[in-house]
């Protein structure tokens, strides 16, 4: 994969439409003036700036108070602890990672001392403050994500016949700050088709060419739908013939927007919103093999994936260090800064049971935009996957920053 940073193939990039960049607007055209017999001497107008790029929606914070948020008191505070202190190990390199150093330096010294109370530590040395939509609104959508066991194979054989993709070779990552410092963290794919700089396959395109496409294939597994849901899921592992285990990251994306392919088939009228969920997405593909494939195809983006260590550890999220199973949820970085501990009010998969507690925010998704909106790390396996799959709940996040992280 290479990255592109300067101005001249920059241009030819937006020049193929893969900027967000609005154009510019051609000023409207005034009927001429009535002629005057002594015009004064016009006096010089200093220009008006250009207007900034809005950004796609504002984060507010509002201060709280611990009896705002509620279950915390009920809260098993100290199961979060472990995956605090690797957030302390993540968010190092982050933007806001100064912020964070005097609590976290703080954090690694309590650790283990006896009398360490993690509900006081947070209590002591942060504040909460609750995540607010840029309309106002404090409630937002809660899904679930998972890691999921596939079976596959090293080689293309019988029964193993779906390709997981590792980066290829012609994907081009833009970054767009390197010009427009307002668009910072905006990035386009893109690949080179001549001199232009033109938008990558999409995953239909992707399909059609095969093993054309530039790059090295990583495994090949035993189900479509299951590879599909695998680049949902963002992470898993396959199990191959011989009993070993392959560990499987997300690496990059084909640059093209996640689109459901559940609502595509509410919309089709193929499944009730209600069933839309993993498991009805699973029974209609198991009943529809011959339509698969232009349904998985309304979706454009595309994950390739990478091969990491097997550990015990959960995935590697985007902060970079391991998800915790039922602690740790995918945010988006533009709202909810990452790394940061989030208490997350909401209710457990299809029921109006209260699931109320500390989580960390180490990871981000394709689908999660906007500022009260989560995607809850269930851990691994199917027992996981069946709660991930079923769950869509509203729900509320309140964000815990230290007095050096305090909105301004």
């Amino acid at each position: 994969m290479r990255k592109i940073q300067t101005a001249a193939l920059l241009f030819l990039t937006l020049l193929a439409g893969c900027s967000t960049v609005p154009p510019s607007v051609a000023p409207a055209t005034c009927a001429p003036c009535p002629a005057c017999a002594a015009c004064p001497t016009p006096v010089p107008v200093a220009p008006t700036p250009a207007p900034t790029t809005p950004p796609v929606f504002t984060r507010s914070f509002h201060p709280a108070g611990w009896g705002d948020l509620p279950g915390w008191a009920a809260d098993d505070v100290a199961a979060a602890w472990p995956a605090f202190l690797q957030s302390c190990r993540g968010v190092g390199s982050k933007p806001n990672g100064a912020g964070w150093k005097r609590v976290c330096d703080l954090a690694r010294v309590a650790d283990g001392k006896p009398g360490h109370d993690p509900r006081r530590f947070f209590e002591q040395h942060l504040k909460p403050y609750a995540v607010a939509n840029g309309d106002g609104a404090t409630s937002g959508m809660i899904t679930g994500y998972y890691e999921p066991l596939l079976q596959g194979s090293r080689s293309r054989s019988k029964g193993y016949e779906q390709p997981v993709r590792g980066v290829p070779d012609d994907l081009l990552t833009i970054d767009l700050s390197a010009v427009f410092p307002e668009l910072k963290d905006k990035r386009v794919r893109g690949r080179l088709e001549g001199n232009k700089v033109v938008p990558y396959w999409s995953r239909a395109e992707i399909a059609a060419r095969g093993e054309k496409l530039p790059g090295k294939t990583l495994l090949y597994v035993d189900d479509a739908v299951e590879l599909f849901f695998l680049q949902v899921q963002g992470s898993g592992r396959v199990r191959l013939a011989d009993g070993s285990v392959v560990r499987l990251n997300y690496a990059d994306q084909n640059g093209h927007p996640y689109q459901s392919i559940g609502k595509a088939l509410v919309e089709r009228g193929e499944l009730k919103l209600e069933e839309a969920s993993m498991q009805g997405i699973q029974a209609w593909a198991r009943a529809n093999p011959s339509r698969l494939d232009n349904l998985l195809n309304t979706n454009p983006s595309y994950v390739f994936f990478r091969e990491v260590a097997n550990s015990q550890d959960g995935p590697i999220g985007a902060l970079g260090v391991p998800l915790t199973a039922e602690r740790s949820i995918a945010i988006d970085p533009r709202s909810v800064p990452l790394g940061s501990p989030v208490f997350l009010a909401t209710t457990r998969p299809n029921t109006a049971m209260p699931m109320n507690r500390l989580v960390m925010a180490q990871d981000t998704g394709g689908a999660i935009k906007g500022a009260v909106r989560a995607d809850f790390f269930w851990g691994f396996g199917k027992e996981a996957g069946e709660q991930a799959g079923r769950m869509k709940q509203n729900g509320r996040l309140w964000v815990l920053l230290p007095v050096e992280l305090a909105p301004k």
